[in-house]
């Protein structure tokens, strides 16, 4: 089988970069207040400047291979978002001194290649309003083959180390690689994978894990039908809403045994994108946990950015996920 160490340690690099940027960007612009949505300065600066650290740093040493991200830079081009060019510019140089506004656009662009036999998709901030808010977002980060994740790493800044336990801090990085599981670590060690533990997804036994993890925002799926389909699984309490991919990370890890994502009744044909799943997908897998869409088919990463094979997301613990497609096909 192979192994992935060169790409698993370039993820972790990238990633924690990637988060250090956000953090200062979040500190610096948003503050100790939440921002009003109508602003979105702050995280277009770090969408932007995280799209380019990652990009720069996997294709510096995996040149050929293609990132399917987020972001281009073409409306950051135009003059007048001269100053929020000059900001991103700003934060990328506390990393890269002496870097240019046109190298920073270079950068954000090597993040626009094509789905392929071998490929990385990101999500330089998974999250937006939680950013703004906040509140939780996340760096997600994956290596595809053939349509498979292959590698996979969320750096989670926000989300406590333990979610019943917040005295902890917070700042969470999870990884995986296809065939030898999944872990986690504090965000604040960095690369030490001697500092990673394995995380597995919970059972029924803890009746403290009988929830479900949904999205904060109305829009990004069914509240009303994920509650009653939980309900169906046997799941009584309330939902903990989460924003981005931070909910794949709390189902690997036992906080919850089922995180649903549900077409909105507003836009029923709407299908995800690949960077908003790939790299939870493989961690929640690696913890023994199982990801289909809501049909019970497997997520299709090999075709396109958008997952057009697929409606909904359904994430659970494995042990109820047949009970849950019964139930969203009923």
């Amino acid at each position: 089988m192979k192994t992935y160490i060169q790409e698993k340690q370039i993820a972790l690099e990238a990633a924690i970069k990637a988060a250090s940027l956000c953090m200062r960007v979040r500190a610096e612009m948003v503050g100790g207040e939440a921002l009003e949505k109508g602003d979105k300065s702050p995280v277009t600066v770090a969408d932007f400047g995280s799209q380019a650290l990652v990009c720069q740093y996997i294709k510096a040493v995996f040149p050929y291979d293609a990132i399917v991200g987020e972001e281009d830079s073409t409306d950051l081009q135009q003059a007048d978002n001269a100053t929020t060019l000059t900001k991103i510019t700003q934060f990328l140089q506390s990393f890269h001194p002496g870097v240019s506004g046109s190298t920073a656009c270079e950068w954000i662009d090597s993040g626009n290649g094509r789905v392929s036999e071998r490929y990385w998709t990101l999500d330089p901030i998974d999250g937006t309003k939680g950013f703004l808010r906040n509140d939780q977002y996340a760096i997600a980060l994956a290596l595809i083959e053939n349509g498979d994740p292959k590698v996979a790493v969320l750096a989670c800044p926000a989300l406590p180390l333990a979610m019943n336990n917040p005295k902890l801090g917070t700042g969470v990085l999870f990884m995986a690689v296809r065939g030898e599981g999944a872990s986690m670590a504090p965000l604040s060690v960095g690369v030490d994978l001697s500092k990673f533990t394995p995380i597995r997804v919970a059972n029924q036994a803890n009746s403290l894990n009988l929830r479900f993890v949904e999205s904060v925002e109305a829009g990004h799926g069914d509240h009303a039908r994920q509650q009653a389909i939980a309900q169906a699984a046997g799941i009584t309490q309330a939902s903990l809403r989460m924003d981005s991919q931070a909910k794949y990370g709390a189902v690997a890890r036992g906080d919850a045994i089922l995180y649903l994502r549900l077409p909105s009744p507003k836009s029923p044909d709407y299908r995800e994108k690949i960077w908003d799943h790939a790299a939870g997908a493989l961690i929640v897998q690696e913890a023994g946990g199982t990801v289909t869409d809501m049909h019970g088919k497997p997520l299709d990463f090999g075709s396109s950015e958008k997952m057009q094979h697929n409606q909904g997301v359904v994430v659970s613990n494995g042990a109820i996920h047949a009970a849950v497609i019964a139930a969203l096909n009923n």
